[in-house]
């Protein structure tokens, strides 16, 4: 039977944490994609068997919610699960507990990409093994965030995308969206604000050498921010 759950236990390194010494927000992205990727392998549908068959993995949205960050070099226990996916579209779910306490829980949305003719592969097709059994729980059960105002924005900072923002795609890696605006922030300014939620929407892919135009604006208590390349919508995240 194919194992539909990754748990592991995982101890949080230095390279983690960001200046509080607990693990950061945009490490804590970088962990569930870790995560994500490693099942994926486990269930016979990594990286590179995808890229062979000219397929290529997309996150669409992730949302996280944060209850305490563990410090460094403290254990967690870590679990991933893909729900049972949709026509073109499904979901992820992460977990991190320490004992009996949940410390972090995720879901990302992931589509799948044929690199050959630039169409949607649906992830019921030949992607999970048919004796699969797609674990019920939803950590995240909440709908992902709808981004539907479109007036308040306000001009905020540029980036030029870097070498070191792209993934084995060729794009900026989605993780990278998340240390790219945190980044933009001092650590007085992010100390000031302890984030309880993050939200990313992926619109569009951007490369090397583009640049960025982010704008932010305040919403009943929470930021939120947006990335364009000239009139292409690339990114929308929510902060509370």
């Amino acid at each position: 039977m194919t194992e539909p759950i990754l748990k592991k236990e995982l101890t949080i390194t230095a390279s983690q944490c960001d200046h509080t010494m607990r693990l950061g927000v945009p490490q804590s992205f970088e962990l569930c994609m870790d995560l994500a990727g490693e099942h994926a392998e486990a269930l016979g549908n990594g990286i590179v068997s995808m890229m062979e068959r000219g397929l290529f993995w997309v996150a669409v949205k992730t949302r996280l919610r944060l209850f305490r960050r563990p410090g460094i070099l403290e254990t967690v226990q870590a679990e991933t699960w893909p729900e049972a996916p949709g026509r073109l579209r499904g979901d992820r779910d992460y977990v991190l507990r320490s004992g009996g306490e949940t410390l972090l829980a995720a879901k990302t949305e992931w589509t799948i990409l044929n690199t050959e003719s630039g169409g949607l592969w649906s992830p019921r097709e030949g992607i999970y093994a048919p004796e699969m059994k797609f674990c019920a729980e939803r950590c995240c059960p909440e709908p992902y965030h709808r981004f539907t105002e479109q007036e308040g924005w306000a001009p905020f900072a540029d980036y030029t995308v870097r070498s070191t923002d792209i993934d084995m795609g060729g794009h900026m890696n989605n993780a990278a969206y998340v240390r790219m605006l945190a980044g933009l922030f001092s650590t007085q300014e992010r100390s000031a604000r302890e984030l309880r939620e993050a939200e990313v929407h992926y619109r569009a892919s951007c490369y090397e050498g583009e640049t960025l135009r982010i704008e932010r604006r305040d919403v009943g208590g929470a930021l939120e921010m947006r990335a364009s390349v000239e009139e292409r919508l690339v990114l929308l995240a929510r902060f509370i």
